[in-house]
C-alpha cells in the first residue's frame, strides 16, 4: 500500500479554447488546492417484481474540478484563466488536462466558471480561483 502527496497532481489549460492543440497547453501557476466532485445522474424505478426494492441504473456523469490559489501577472496560464472572468457562451469554454499523481491522464472540455480574481484586503495577495466543469465526456489516459 502506498499514499502520495496531493502536490503530484498537475492541471494544464489549454490557451486556444477547446480547440487547443498540445502545444497551447500550460500550467496554471500559484495554484494552491483543488477539489474535485462528481455529479451523478441516478434513474430509479420499483417494479412489481422486486417485491419493493428499488432499481437503479446510472444515466448520466459530471466532473467539476474545483481549483484555487494566487494571481499571477505575467503567468501564461494564470493570465489566460484570469481572462475568462467576464466571458460567457463558448467563449468561457476551453479544455484542461489533469495528471493524477500514478501518471493517468484526464482530458476534458470544460466550462470555466471564475469564482474569484483579484478581490480581498488590502495586505491580501490577490485570489484566483475558478470551477471547470466538464462539458462531454473526458479522455482518460491510463498510466503505463
Amino acid at each position: 500500500m502506498a499514499v502520495y502527496e496531493v502536490w503530484r497532481n498537475s492541471f494544464k489549460i489549454g490557451t486556444a479554447g477547446t480547440s487547443s492543440t498540445d502545444d497551447d497547453f500550460v500550467t496554471i501557476a500559484d495554484i494552491e488546492s483543488f477539489s474535485v466532485s462528481f455529479d451523478n445522474g441516478v434513474e430509479e424505478w420499483t417494479p412489481f417484481d422486486t417485491e419493493g426494492w428499488t432499481r437503479r441504473l446510472m444515466t448520466a456523469k459530471s466532473i467539476t474540478i474545483s481549483v484555487s490559489g494566487k494571481r499571477n501577472l505575467g503567468d501564461k496560464g494564470n493570465d489566460y484563466l484570469a481572462s475568462l472572468y467576464a466571458k460567457c457562451g463558448t467563449d468561457a469554454e476551453t479544455t484542461i488536462k489533469w495528471t493524477m499523481y500514478d501518471g493517468t491522464i484526464v482530458t476534458m472540455n470544460v466550462v470555466v466558471n471564475i469564482t474569484e480574481c483579484g478581490a480581498g484586503d488590502s495586505t491580501n495577495v490577490a485570489p484566483l480561483a475558478a470551477d471547470f466543469m466538464s462539458n462531454g465526456a473526458p479522455t482518460i489516459t491510463e498510466a503505463a
